[in-house]
C-alpha cells in the first residue's frame, strides 16, 4: 500500500491558505466571455510550450504559436509534440463546467496515448511501458534515476490512484495532487510522454479541487523557468529499490505549492489589466440596458429605444456586443426578437 511520507511544515501551511485565498478571489470575480477566450488560448499556448519544452524540444513560443494557429499538414516530430498536447488540453478544457469524475488508471493511459500519437509504436502509445527504463541527467546526459522494473509498474500505478481515491475529502486536494505529481514521474511508467501526461493529469486534480481558473492557469510555465530546479525537486536519485522506503515529498510539495501561487498571481494581474479594456468596459447605455433586464426579464429594441437617445443601427451593434461578451442572450426571431439577461452576475 502507498503511503508517502511528508510533513505539514509552516511554509506548506502558508502556501496552501494563500492558494485557497487567491483562488477565492479569482472565482469571485467576473470577466466577459471576449476576455476569457482570449486569455484561455494564451493560457494554451504557454501550457503546451512550456511542458514540450521542459521535455527538450526546441520551438520557442513564438513558434508554437504559429503552429497551432495554422495546423500544418506534413509535420516534424517536435511539432507534432505541440499539436499533441494542445490538443489533450482542449479535451480537458472541454469537461471544465462539468463534475470532472475523479482520476483513472483508464484515464493515465488514454492522455498518454494523446501526447504520444505519431510519436511511438502504437503498442506503446496508450500502454504501461515493458521495458527497463534510465532517466538521465538533463545536464550531464548521465544516469541519474532507475525507475521501478517493469513488473512493478502496473500495481505501484494501480496503488496511486486508489490513494486518490481513498483519501479524497480527508487530505488537503493540492498536496494529493502534488504527492501524484511527484509518484508519477518516480514510477516512469511509460516509454514517452511521462511528464507531459503526469503535468495534464495534475491539471485535472487541480480542476476537481474546484480550480475554476483552470483554463487560464499554466503551472508548466512555472517549472520551464527553472527547468533543473524541477527535475531536482520533483525527481530522485538512485536506485529506486534503495530509495523506495526513504523518499521523503515534503520539499517538493513546498516547491509544487509555490508553483501554483506563482501562476495564480500571473493569472490574477493578467485578468486586472484586462478589466480594464475599454473593448469590454460596460458604458452607460449598456448598464441602462442591463439593469432594465434584470428588473424587467426581458428587454425589446423597441424598449431600449425608449431608454436610450441611440439610432436603430447602433442600438443593433450594442445588442451584438453583449451577446459577443457573454451578458445576454436573444430569444424569439425577427420582430418577435428580445433579450435576456445570460445569468444575474452580468451587473456584479
Amino acid at each position: 500500500m502507498f503511503q508517502p511520507r511528508y510533513t505539514i511544515t509552516n511554509q506548506l501551511l502558508a502556501n496552501i491558505k494563500r492558494i485557497n485565498t487567491l483562488i477565492g478571489e479569482l472565482n469571485n470575480r467576473r470577466f466577459s466571455s471576449v476576455v476569457l477566450i482570449a486569455l484561455e488560448k494564451s493560457a494554451r499556448s504557454l501550457s503546451t510550450h512550456a511542458s514540450t519544452s521542459i521535455e527538450g524540444n526546441p520551438l520557442p513560443l513564438t513558434e508554437v504559436k504559429k503552429i497551432l494557429k495554422s495546423k500544418p499538414e506534413h509535420i516534424r516530430d517536435s511539432e507534432r509534440e505541440v499539436l499533441n498536447y494542445n490538443q489533450a488540453l482542449i479535451t480537458l478544457q472541454k469537461q471544465q463546467g462539468k463534475q470532472f469524475s475523479l482520476l483513472s488508471f483508464e484515464y493515465i493511459l488514454h492522455i498518454q496515448k494523446q501526447v504520444t500519437s505519431g510519436l511511438l509504436p502504437a503498442f506503446e502509445s496508450g500502454s504501461l511501458r515493458q521495458k527497463p527504463v534510465v532517466v538521465n541527467n538533463p545536464k550531464t546526459h548521465q544516469v541519474a534515476f532507475l525507475p521501478p522494473d517493469v513488473q512493478d509498474v502496473k500495481p505501484l500505478m494501480l496503488e496511486l490512484v486508489q490513494y486518490i481515491h481513498q483519501n479524497k475529502g480527508h487530505i488537503d486536494p493540492l498536496i494529493i495532487a502534488g504527492i501524484f505529481h511527484k509518484q508519477m514521474v518516480i514510477i516512469h511508467p511509460f516509454m514517452d510522454g511521462n511528464g507531459r501526461t503526469t503535468r495534464l493529469a495534475t491539471k485535472i486534480l487541480l480542476a476537481q479541487m474546484g480550480l475554476n481558473t483552470f483554463n487560464l492557469f499554466s503551472f508548466e510555465n512555472y517549472y520551464n523557468q527553472n527547468v533543473s530546479r524541477y527535475f531536482q525537486t520533483v525527481g530522485e536519485y538512485g536506485d529506486y529499490y534503495e530509495l523506495k522506503n526513504k523518499i521523503d515529498f515534503t520539499v517538493w510539495l513546498e516547491y509544487f505549492t509555490e508553483g501554483i501561487i506563482d501562476e495564480l498571481l500571473r493569472v490574477q494581474k493578467l485578468l486586472a489589466e484586462a478589466g480594464i479594456d475599454p473593448r469590454t468596459e460596460l458604458q452607460e447605455h449598456d448598464r441602462k440596458l442591463l439593469k432594465h433586464m434584470k428588473e424587467q426579464g426581458f428587454i425589446t429594441d423597441k424598449r431600449y429605444a425608449a431608454l436610450v437617445t441611440r439610432a436603430k443601427a447602433t442600438r443593433t451593434k450594442d445588442f451584438k456586443r453583449l451577446l459577443s461578451l457573454g451578458y445576454i442572450k436573444r430569444k424569439g426571431k425577427g420582430k418577435a426578437t428580445y433579450y435576456i439577461l445570460k445569468d444575474e452576475s452580468s451587473l456584479q
